[in-house]
């Protein structure tokens, strides 16, 4: 089968081939859909190889009662950038005697680099998809870009639904100057009512947001429905699942307890007062919990919302791993894309290594923006939807000093 722009067949699943420094992202809706990058074909072993290579606890609130309410891309048309990869760093040792002055000096010197500063060599985010994920969504293209240290953007397009899922993986607990921010519609912003563009507000933070997806669910006032709090500053306390975040602490996912003038998120925060730190947003269902699937995912409930196949937004956790993903699944595009149901998108996270997921709005809602653009295909006719506020990861610097 061929999928948007398409210019050839892939007879065996791909693997992953690791693009760096590009300058912009592959567009689904354009013309040609992977302009700065390369599909790799071959079989794959189990581990997702190709067989030509060579060679902390979950935090919740303790006694808080919890409600549960394109296809077969060959090469590009034109020729493909070759991007090699690029060989770590190589240290050379010294075998020139040092003085023992030297020898303290320099240990009292890192003693003193604060713990939580960006290493000048990040971990690595492996870019090799786990084989789960193939077996799950047996896609025929897989694309993946390093956006900044500790984050990757993939694409893959399968036949099976169709699918086309965009997500970013982050590392976020091993990179401090890596948080998470919930943005407002500028209407909103002084406590207004509104909606604005994703990448609108994106476009106003400026470029230091990596990657953003639309969130909640909203009214047609332009209301969030569920739990929000913005900069620490609480919006909206509402017993609806949500995910909250603060420097220091990993991300939570559950139901937010209300009781009083507080609202716990999995650690307590003054409605009034705030605590100037924590970002949460609200979500409905939500899809794992340590691990578990969260009752039927509201298959029985609400059969046309949650068990057929619609454009989705999401976003899971790994707290073992401490990686952390953003999903945006396009829908209501054949043969472009279907969608995904709730219980494939749980499928989908259980691939991933995710034990905490919260879905997000979506329909034509769903977008992901990298760069200051949408970088997926939304449903709506007329294009991206003004929503109310967005999920965003972004590079903080200073955020390093308020970790400690």
């Amino acid at each position: 089968m061929k999928g948007p722009g398409a210019q050839g067949q892939v007879e065996a699943a791909v693997a992953v081939e690791e693009l760096e420094h590009q300058t912009h992202c592959a567009h689904t809706s354009d013309a040609d859909p992977d302009p700065d990058a390369r599909v790799v074909r071959g079989a794959l072993t189990i581990d997702g190889r190709r067989d030509t290579d060579q060679g902390q606890d979950h935090r919740r609130g303790k006694g808080d009662t919890r409600h549960r309410d394109g296809a077969g891309h060959g090469e590009s048309g034109h020729e493909s950038r070759k991007v090699d990869r690029r060989s770590g760093r190589v240290h050379g040792r010294s075998h020139l005697p040092r003085p023992a002055g030297f020898v303290v000096a320099l240990l009292t010197l890192a003693a003193l680099v604060p713990a939580c500063v960006p290493p000048d060599t990040p971990p690595r985010l492996d870019t090799r998809l786990p084989a789960a994920v193939f077996e799950i969504v047996q896609p025929d293209t897989v694309r993946t870009e390093r956006i900044a240290p500790g984050v990757l953007y993939r694409y893959l397009w399968s036949p099976l639904g169709p699918w086309a899922v965009h997500l970013v993986e982050s590392a976020l607990d091993q990179r401090c100057d890596v948080v998470l921010d919930v943005l407002q519609a500028e209407p909103r912003e002084t406590g207004g009512e509104g909606r604005e563009l994703v990448t609108s507000m994106v476009e106003r933070v400026g470029p230091a947001v990596l990657a953003a997806v639309n969130a909640d669910f909203f009214t047609p006032e332009g209301r969030t429905v569920g739990a929000e709090v913005v900069d620490g500053r609480v919006t909206a306390a509402r017993a609806r699942p949500a995910l909250a975040w603060k420097p220091g602490e990993p991300p939570w996912i559950g139901v937010p307890s209300v009781q009083g003038a507080w609202i716990d998120v999995g650690w307590p925060i003054s409605i009034e007062g705030g605590d100037g730190q924590t970002q949460a947003v609200g979500g409905f269902p939500e899809l794992l919990d340590q691990g578990e699937r969260v009752g039927d995912l509201e298959v029985r409930e609400r059969v046309a919302f949650a068990a057929s196949r619609q454009p989705r937004t999401a976003v899971a956790y790994a707290p073992e791993r401490g990686l952390l993903w953003l999903v945006v699944v396009d829908g209501r595009q054949p043969p472009h894309s279907n969608g995904m149901t709730l219980p494939e998108l749980a499928s989908l996270f259980e691939a991933l290594g995710a034990t905490e997921a919260l879905n997000l709005d979506g329909g034509g809602s769903s977008v992901m923006v990298l760069g200051g653009r949408a970088i997926n295909s939304p449903s709506d006719a007329d294009g991206e939807r003004a929503v109310v506020n967005a999920l965003a990861i972004r590079r903080d610097q200073a955020a390093c000093e308020a970790a400690k």
